[in-house]
């Protein structure tokens, strides 16, 4: 099979080789051996059971914010950044996190530019203005805002260890001329009406936009919510549940070697192997997840009933803490219309059955963190 398949590289006038994708389907055309069919069949079941289980979770909306938070830490982390979920729940509780405070606002960004282009997706399609709509969201204030936010580069840019020259990178993305026609061509694709099944085709997609490499700064991050983005916008997701940054963090280094695979050896069908293995166990990751924050809700309203903790206001805490799982007297001050007595109480009350935990080890102005539930939506963000 030719290697210029998935592209090649041309040398330019000015001396180095730029890689040019080949332009999207593949051709030849993907070949679906019985095995890509198992995968794909496993991903889509895996990815329904999925989107099913937000119907009977305690509040989606506040859980699906959750894990958009997740999301956005671990697709951060994959490019280096090393902030935490309590340093992202902290900075929004307006205390100091511990982190690196650009680190925080680069995963706030994130979160910012996921919900923006859900938002988006509910009336407008797919396309390249909402791309830049969302980098520039993803970039402004971090350390890449001077790399012309919301634009596709004019100037070239490479991959390599730090310090490397263009001669001296591992991978050198088409020169600044032909991105926009290249992410033309790609739009179309994303518009093309064909037999290709979805999850098939959102792996091709992020592996050329990689490829393309169109931003100066970001690349990772807007093509990893690229995938979010697609699912929800062909109904595959109702809802923003799917966190593919898991697994491609987890398998960080073949993530990155495949890719740069497709690019030499034209592999298609081993990179989309690897995205359908990804979907599916991540799809199974946040069912287990979701039915665990069931049965968290469940075991708490049993604590507070062994516990002889049975007013109203005790039960609505138990919904507000999925809502802000880092909490003060003042919040429940403002949420439920209660004395700033009756707080402190409900909240030393949850102190002390272990469901909240004093995070600020302040004497005023205290935060409470819900622990449990932070807990089971963190794993695989640890730094």
């Amino acid at each position: 099979m030719s290697m210029k398949r998935a592209g090649e590289y041309i040398r330019q006038p000015t001396g180095y080789r730029a890689f040019i994708p080949a332009l999207l389907p593949p051709k030849p055309s993907v070949k679906f051996s019985s095995e890509l069919q198992t995968l794909l069949s496993k991903a889509d079941r895996a990815l329904a059971r999925l989107d099913g289980v937000v119907t009977v979770l305690p509040n989606p909306e506040l859980f699906i914010a959750m894990y958009v938070k997740k999301e956005a830490l671990l697709s951060s982390q994959i490019e280096g950044t090393h902030a935490s979920l309590e340093g992202v729940l902290e900075f929004e509780a307006d205390l100091t996190p511990k982190e690196d405070i650009d680190d925080i606002k680069e995963v706030v960004n994130y979160i910012k530019a996921l919900d923006y282009g859900i938002e988006k997706l509910k009336t407008f399609p797919m396309s390249l203005r909402l791309i830049k709509e969302i980098h520039k969201i993803l970039i402004k204030g971090t350390r890449g805002m001077h790399k012309t936010p919301g634009e596709f580069r004019r100037t070239q840019n490479w991959i390599g260890p730090p310090g490397a020259s263009l001669n001296e990178a591992t991978f050198v993305p088409p020169p600044p001329g032909m991105v926009l026609e290249l992410m033309g061509n790609l739009e179309k694709f994303i518009h093309s009406k064909d037999n290709i099944p979805s999850l098939i085709k959102i792996a091709l997609i992020h592996s050329q936009f990689e490829t393309i490499h169109p931003f100066l700064d970001g690349n990772g991050r807007i093509g990893r919510l690229l995938i979010t983005f697609y699912l929800y916008w062909m109904n595959i997701l109702s809802k923003p549940l799917l966190y593919l940054s898991f697994y491609f963090k987890k398998n960080r280094a073949e993530y990155y070697d495949l890719l740069m695979k497709v690019r030499k050896e034209a592999v298609w069908e081993e990179w989309i192997r690897f995205f359908l293995k990804g979907i599916g166990e991540v799809s199974e990751e946040a069912t287990n997840t979701a039915r665990k924050i069931i049965k968290l809700k469940d075991d708490l309203i049993t604590k507070l009933y062994e516990n002889s903790i049975s007013s109203i206001y005790a039960v609505k805490l138990i919904d507000l803490l999925f809502k802000i799982p880092l909490i003060s007297t003042n919040d429940i001050i403002h949420k439920f219309n209660v004395s700033g007595v009756s707080a402190n109480k409900l909240i030393k009350k949850f102190e002390k059955i272990g469901i909240l935990k004093e995070m600020s080890g302040k004497q005023r102005y205290r935060k409470y963190l819900f622990t449990d539930y932070v807990e089971i939506i963190k794993r695989g963000t640890e730094i």
